[in-house]
């Protein structure tokens, strides 16, 4: 196992420092090893130096321009900054420079949702639930998507693919009272409702909706 590899594992284990340590020796032995500042950046991210955490994908993008993993990680810390656009520049490099992941996907789609091109968000949540049908919240967000683009029942599908692979996902069980209250079935939307509030009591959208649905009936 290479030193790279070495503090990768370190990560997953949530020993931040080892990891750095490592990294850092790779960085001293081979200063041109981009891979080894990806890595750096990830530490720092998770941690939350943010700031610093950038300086080292800057770093690594200035020593190979084609790392698309430095642009997709740099697009997480700009989506989490609520720097959406760089970061939809962030995560169309990466696309770009061949990182074809759901996760990518997924982060592009959900920073197009954020700047409001529902439209143009759709074909990559699509994308993201493609290459990983066993993610529950890529198939949520795509869902919401859908929904909000009026395909009700093309987002009860998705909404309802969610729930298998998370049953506890209230926010799923809301939206899909909110789709069928849509096609005005007050009775299958009231019992999605009721879901909702038996997983989180404090739901207040689905309490709000439960209201308005029984005051209706």
């Amino acid at each position: 196992m290479d030193k790279n590899q070495l503090g990768v594992q370190y990560m997953q284990e949530g020993k931040w420092e080892e990891a750095a340590k490592i990294f850092n020796e790779v960085i001293e032995e081979n200063p041109q090893d981009a891979i080894a500042y990806i890595n750096f950046g990830n530490v720092l991210s998770a941690v939350g130096d943010d700031e610093k955490a950038l300086k080292f994908y800057e770093k690594a993008i200035q020593l190979d321009e084609n790392a698309a993993a430095a642009y997709y990680s740099a697009g997480n810390i700009y989506f989490s900054n609520e720097k959406f656009e760089t970061a939809k520049d962030m995560f169309e490099h990466a696309m770009k420079k061949g990182l074809h992941s759901s996760d990518n996907y997924f982060m592009l789609g959900l920073t197009l949702v954020q700047l409001d091109q529902g439209k143009f968000a759709l074909p990559y949540l699509q994308r993201s639930v493609e290459l990983n049908e066993e993610d529950a919240e890529a198939c949520f967000q795509y869902g919401l998507c859908l929904a909000q683009l009026e395909l009700i029942d093309e987002a009860i599908v998705q909404l309802e693919k969610c729930l298998k692979l998370d049953a506890e996902h209230s926010d799923a069980y809301y939206n899909l009272g909110v789709s069928y209250a849509f096609k005005e079935d007050a009775k299958k939307a009231l019992a999605m409702f009721e879901k909702a509030l038996e997983i989180q009591p404090d739901h207040l959208l689905a309490g709000y909706a439960k209201k308005l649905i029984e005051k209706g009936q």
